[in-house]
């Protein structure tokens, strides 16, 4: 059953401008090390930082309200299997959330363009019937 869906759109730009201009208070701040690592390990690194950064957006609409939880960015971490399938993977009080809800599992999209990085998510909850 689907209990919650998000969707976000990010300008490359805005993610670029923000890495350019605050450097690694900005990407510490947004994204962890494992996000930070894989996205510099690809030729056109703002558009995989957007993605993970709409997903991430993506993922707390989802949970309806997130923020009003007192998230970190950091507590939400996209990765992706080897096979490139992206998967989201929770900490903190994002994690908490989860078990509160009983969401058994979060379906996440990513996609960019040059210009622009779009995610969506779906919670879901393998309730019997």
């Amino acid at each position: 059953m689907i209990i919650g869906t998000g969707i976000d759109i990010v300008e490359i730009s805005r993610v670029k401008n923000a890495t350019v201009n605050w450097k690694d208070k900005f990407l510490k701040r947004v994204f962890t090390n494992k996000e930070i690592g894989y996205s510099k390990e690809r030729p056109y690194s703002y558009q995989h930082l957007a993605a993970r950064f709409a997903a991430k957006e993506a993922v707390l609409k989802a949970f309806g309200d997130g923020w009003n939880k007192r998230v970190e960015w950091t507590d939400v971490e996209i990765w992706n299997e080897k096979s490139g399938k992206p998967i989201v993977k929770l900490y903190g009080n994002v994690k908490k959330m989860k078990e509160k809800m009983k969401v058994d599992d979060i379906i996440i999209s990513l996609s960019h363009t040059r210009t622009y990085a779009v995610a969506s998510a779906i919670l879901v909850r393998n309730d019997k019937i």
